[in-house]
Parts: structure tokens; C-alpha cells; sequence
């Protein structure tokens, strides 16, 4: 029982194969999910190809995992064998660090991740402490949730942080797997969506999902239009872009708040921000957050936009991810 069947790269860039390893006896606060299905993240790419500096190989990815607890710890509080749950891109949390007992928890300096040091949902089954297990409504379909325990919490978050007001007017910066979560959580949350997508081709399918307009990003003239009027700008795109632009976009005390982990600094003058503009990040959200989002999901109807891959066609899935051409989220079904 405490071997479990996964799919593991051996080097920076490798293809998944697969692989089997002992996980050792279940802790007193773990429990044991039989994986349903998990998505694919950009940041899954990443960690195969080593490209943060900290990858263990061979490395089991997957942190978009849904399933059933099949086996729970003495201690464990709050979930039990039967439970639909889902797990993120973290896995543990010490619980009593100020940031924990404040419900902080993605602050806490022992934050255990779930593809960092430890193996992932691309896998027949995975653990996690009982905290981050995070119950499904009933209404939700399992092949549809895992995105939301990354992508969907990481747009989801600011809105819940910050007390986004419904009548804000928010700008989405890139509309992919992230961003077109964040056209559908800002339009039920009631505000006046702006998308901003290098792909004008898709402004009919961007107002479906909850845009009232499309501004082409890589267009100055088009974002001068804007100028000085959004309250908040969700950034998910990993690319440099003309931020001076973007600031402009901004109403007084409006901010700009990145998501995609842009490679090069983004570059603020004092001047630019002096009507109380700012710019910040968050990552991911904490388990009571996580919950939220997941209650607001089913209120209002919204599912991630996926495409579904058995589990066993895991390298087709990444090359289909690499090619951009994934709409908008991919996720692995567990055929083991």
C-alpha cells in the first residue's frame, strides 16, 4: 500500500516515465488521496525543466490534484476516508507560527510545497497534510476543479485580500490558463472587466467569458485609451510589457498586481505611483481561501476551460502545453 505508481522526469527537460517509489508510512496529520485527475500548470514545465534552481530528480510534478481520501492519520481534524478533496501547490504548514494562527498559512516559513522536496499528483495516489486537503462541493466536477487549486486560487486571492469593491473597474493582463479564470471571477464578482490580450482574434470568446471590452496589449495607442482608468490590473503573463503604460491605465490609488513571474524587474517611478498607485504580488492563497473560492465557484457556475488527457499521455500533454495551443488549462484523468 505505500508504494504508489507515478510519472517521474530524471533530468532538466526530460520526458515522464514511469516510476515507483516507497512513500513510507502515513503521518498522524496526512492523509492519502486516490488521484482522480490533476492539472497541468506552467509551473509544473518549469520545475521539469529546472528552470527556478530548485528541482530533485527524479521529479514527480502535479499540484492541480483532486480525488478521494482512501487513509487518514490519528490526528487527523476536519476530512475523512470518502472525501472528494482537492490539493494545491502546497501541501503543509506548521500551524502555529503567527502567519498560521492569522490564516496566513502561504506565509509560514516551513511551508511544505508539493512538488518541492516531495512528489507531486502526477501520480495513482498523493499526500498531503490534512489541512490542505480542501473538500469539493458536491455540485463540482472533479475533471474541471483541479485547475482551481492553482491557477483559479492564484487569480482568485487578490480579490479576497484586497475586498475588491463589485463596482471596481479590473483590468486581466494575458488570458490564458490564469487569466481566463480571472475574466470569469471579476465579472461574477460583479466588475467592469477589461481584458488585455495580444490576440484581438479572440475578443468574442473573451466577452463570453465575462470581458465588457478587449484592448490589445501589445498596442500603445490602444492602452492610452485606457489611461487612468482601472482600479485594479491582474498581470498573469510572464513576459516584459510597456508597464509605464499600465501604471497609466490605473485610476488613482489603483493598483497593479502580478501574477506571472515576469523575468526581468518592472521598473516604477516615484512620480508614477504618487496618486497612492501601487504595485504588488501574491501567490497562491490559503486554505480558508481556498474554500472560498470554491463555494464562489459553484454559486456562480464557473469551471475551468480544459482539455483532458489520460494520465499515461503525460508527455503529449506537455509538448501540447509548450506548443501555447492548450485553451485554457490541461488536465491528466488517472488511468492506472
Amino acid at each position: 500500500m505505500n508504494r504508489i505508481k507515478a510519472y517521474a522526469a530524471s533530468e532538466a527537460g526530460g520526458s515522464f516515465e514511469p516510476f515507483e517509489f516507497d512513500a513510507g508510512e502515513l503521518g498522524e496529520e496526512q492523509v492519502e488521496i486516490k488521484v482522480h485527475s490533476c492539472g497541468i500548470c506552467h509551473s509544473d514545465l518549469s520545475m521539469r525543466n529546472n528552470d527556478w534552481m530548485m528541482t530533485d530528480y527524479p521529479f514527480v510534478g502535479g499540484h492541480e490534484a483532486v480525488g478521494e481520501i482512501i487513509a487518514a492519520g490519528s490526528r487527523v481534524k476536519g476530512v475523512e476516508v470518502g472525501d472528494q478533496v482537492g490539493l494545491g501547490w502546497n501541501s503543509g504548514s506548521c500551524g502555529h507560527c503567527v502567519h498560521c494562527i492569522a490564516g496566513y498559512q502561504i506565509m509560514c516559513s516551513e511551508l511544505e510545497q508539493t512538488i518541492v522536496n516531495r512528489h507531486g499528483g502526477f501520480a495513482d495516489r498523493v499526500r498531503c497534510h490534512w489541512s490542505w486537503a480542501i473538500k469539493l462541493p458536491e455540485s463540482m466536477d472533479m475533471l474541471k476543479a483541479g485547475p482551481l487549486f492553482c491557477g483559479g486560487i492564484t487569480v482568485f486571492n487578490p480579490f479576497y485580500q484586497y475586498d475588491v469593491s463589485p463596482l471596481a473597474r479590473v483590468g486581466v493582463i494575458g488570458i490564458g490558463g490564469l487569466g481566463h479564470l480571472a475574466l470569469k471571477f471579476a465579472d461574477k464578482w460583479g466588475c467592469d472587466v477589461t481584458a488585455f490580450s495580444s490576440n484581438p482574434d479572440k475578443a468574442k470568446e473573451l466577452k463570453a467569458m465575462g470581458a465588457d471590452r478587449v484592448v490589445n496589449s501589445r498596442d500603445d495607442a490602444e492602452l492610452e485609451k485606457v489611461k487612468g482608468k482601472l482600479d485594479l490590473i491582474l498581470s498573469t503573463v510572464n513576459v516584459p510589457l510597456n508597464w509605464d503604460l499600465f501604471i497609466e491605465a490605473l485610476a488613482p490609488k489603483g493598483k497593479l498586481h502580478l501574477l506571472g513571474a515576469t523575468p526581468d524587474p518592472v521598473p516604477v517611478g516615484m512620480l508614477q505611483v504618487i496618486q497612492q498607485k501601487s504595485v504588488s504580488a501574491t501567490a497562491t492563497g490559503s486554505p480558508s481561501v481556498v474554500a472560498k473560492m470554491l463555494e464562489f465557484c459553484a454559486r456562480h457556475d464557473i469551471e475551468t476551460t480544459t482539455e483532458t488527457f489520460p494520465m499515461s499521455q503525460i508527455n503529449e500533454a506537455f509538448e501540447h502545453l509548450e506548443s501555447g495551443k492548450a485553451r485554457y488549462r490541461i488536465v491528466l484523468e488517472n488511468d492506472f
